[in-house]
């Protein structure tokens, strides 16, 4: 596969994969790694199975891992069409792969894009054009993507970012950082840990995953902000990771808490829908359809929260905008 690292000269560095959607693979801060890695490694897209749950074949978690476009969620059957687990943007190649870097002012910005497309003969036919950027010395990156329907029809739009927050920022007692209004367990495992669904735990041998719905309330630019964070790290330093994202684009957001000995990792995930799948989504009216011709844009930023007083300051902000 190709690989494309960044180094910002921060100590943030980080790594995306062409041949995986763009998707972002190790990343680190100073040698602190920021994200979950399952032991799967990084999967070349030749050997995805779309059956089942077979995708988790290929789930190497990493910073960031892209799930849809046309359906994500659970493996079912929907109007006749058998659904794998989290459809299949993670393992497109991309084409017209670009790497650059250019001075803008006193800034150096750099740069790695590139285009995927979902198609299927006498099907949908969605390209999403993808710009991961972040700039000499930042400690953040910024994921910039343009969903185009290049059919006649409309085609069914389901988009999550599946971000894979892991140790040491998730360790025991590690908090979950949010503008939530409410919070809805997605079964009974969830709903009897909804009183700790904030909170990390050591890891524990036979977690069952725990997935919660948030609602959240955004600040007056219409921007939400999560972040992981570990203040008791590095004797009290601190480390942290957030998100931030806009509640327009994605109105929905998804926290995956697994505190398995194998699995130890909380998903931070914005999306356009939930996680039951696409037979549930237009069961509920609630399916997001993208028209022919149609374009729809959307923006996240990633960063590290480098010190207990950059997560003091973003947990003051996410407070404010809770208000």
């Amino acid at each position: 596969m190709q690989a494309v690292d960044f180094h910002t000269g921060s100590g943030f560095n980080y790594t995306i994969l062409p041949d995986r959607g763009m998707d972002i693979s190790y990343a680190e801060y100073q040698g602190i790694p920021l994200c979950w890695r399952s032991g799967t490694g990084d999967i070349a897209p030749a050997y995805y199975d779309p059956e089942g749950s077979e995708w988790l074949q290929g789930f190497a978690g990493g910073l960031l891992t892209t799930c849809g476009m046309t359906h994500l969620g659970n493996p079912e059957e929907d109007q006749g069409e058998q659904l794998g687990l989290h459809g299949q943007v993670a393992y497109l190649p991309a084409d017209n792969i670009w790497v650059d870097s250019r001075w803008e002012g006193n800034r150096y910005i750099m740069w790695a894009q590139g285009k995927v497309s979902e198609i299927k003969a006498l099907g949908p036919h969605l390209l999403r054009t993808r710009r991961i950027s972040t700039e000499l010395g930042a400690t953040k990156l910024h994921i910039e993507d343009v969903i185009e329907n290049i059919d006649y029809k409309e085609s069914p739009l389901m988009y999550l970012f599946h971000i894979n927050v892991g140790f040491p920022i998730v360790d025991d007692e590690a908090e979950f950082i949010s503008s939530s209004t409410k919070i809805i367990p997605r079964d009974s495992q969830a709903e009897e840990e909804l009183d700790h669904y904030n909170k990390c735990q050591p890891p524990t041998a036979g977690f069952a995953e725990q997935v919660f719905y948030h609602e959240m309330a955004a600040d007056q630019d219409n921007h939400v902000y999560v972040a992981i964070v570990n203040k008791s790290f590095n004797n009290g330093h601190g480390i942290g990771l957030y998100v931030k994202y806009h509640k327009t684009q994605l109105p929905k957001f998804i926290q995956w808490k697994m505190m398995d000995e194998r699995g130890y990792v909380v998903g931070l995930e914005p999306a356009n829908c939930w996680v039951d799948g696409r037979k549930k989504e237009r069961q509920r009216g609630t399916l997001d359809y993208l028209e022919p011709g149609g374009r729809r844009h959307y923006e996240i930023e990633i960063g590290v929260l480098t010190s207990n007083r950059e997560i003091d300051e973003f947990s003051s902000k996410v407070g404010k905008n809770s208000e």
